[in-house]
């Protein structure tokens, strides 16, 4: 999904549901070489994934505890979607967030395939629902330009 947001060349193959499965399947076979399946997707192979997208690199950082989100409300507000991993004990899962509004994000939940509404302070304390997983554990956010 990421991809279709930051790629035209992708976004018009989305409308061909049979690419979109495969694709999904062919991006997860390329990020998790030499990284077990079933522990999902590490976030520096998020991150390239993101970048071979976008004009814009991106890089991983950790989720903070009462965490200011200042860099990934700032890249949402510029249109650059911001991938979560989210988990309970363990990282187990990643959303997208797409948009900044009213204290919260939109956020694609891709087991659902729905968007829904974050606000900031659940993802600061940890208390995220509607996303299969309580925690933040880690954002993948574009470096803009003096950072």
């Amino acid at each position: 999904m990421a991809a279709t947001l930051l790629d035209p060349d992708c976004a018009a193959l989305l409308a061909d549901p049979d690419w979109f499965a495969a694709e999904q399947g062919r991006l997860h076979r390329r990020l998790n070489r030499g990284w077990p399946r079933a522990l999902g997707t590490t976030p520096m192979a998020m991150a390239a994934a993101l970048s071979a997208h976008s004009a814009v690199p991106y890089r991983w950082r950790r989720a903070r505890a009462r965490d200011a989100l200042l860099d990934v409300r700032e890249a949402v507000l510029l249109g650059l979607p911001v991938a979560m991993l989210v988990g309970n004990v363990l990282p187990r899962h990643w959303v997208l967030l797409t948009h900044w509004h009213a204290d919260g994000f939109r956020c694609y939940e891709p087991s659902s395939g729905h968007t829904r509404q974050v606000s900031a302070d659940s993802i600061r304390g940890g208390r995220l629902s509607g996303l299969g997983f309580a925690r933040p554990w880690a954002f993948v956010v574009p470096r803009l330009s003096g950072r």
